[in-house]
């Protein structure tokens, strides 16, 4: 293991404590610095999420952080449709994936820009 690995997983980990989305900037660090392809990024991203996730979600109910109304029904549609999704992006063009990934990534980029923006002069 590297130094750079190391602080990659602790920089991601606090950020899917969090629940900004760290395991994103994993699969960005794993393509782009370690040279891995997307699909074995993804893979390792899903495996690395299962320890994260659960250590933040358990904080989480602790502080009584999660409302379990507004969860049930996305866990319940998520948790399908993830597995379909991961069937059929198996066998699409890792290149197309890339493109794909990365223009959800801009927009979202965008979308968080002006939200912020809109929070910063509402007073919010």
């Amino acid at each position: 293991m590297t130094a750079v690995a190391i602080a990659a997983g602790a920089f991601t980990g606090v950020l899917t404590a969090w629940g900004v989305g760290g395991g994103s900037l994993l699969i960005i660090y794993m393509t782009a610095i370690v040279g891995l392809d997307l699909h074995a990024a993804r893979g390792i991203n899903l495996l690395y999420f299962i320890p994260a996730s659960a250590t933040g979600i358990l904080s989480h109910i602790k502080n009584q952080l999660v409302d379990k109304q507004t969860a049930l029904p996305a866990i319940l549609a998520g948790a399908p449709t993830a597995a379909v999704t991961a069937i059929l992006a198996a066998g699409v063009d890792p290149g197309l994936l890339r493109k794909i990934f990365g223009g959800f990534l801009l927009l979202m980029g965008v979308v968080e820009f002006f939200k912020k923006s809109a929070e910063r002069d509402t007073g919010r």
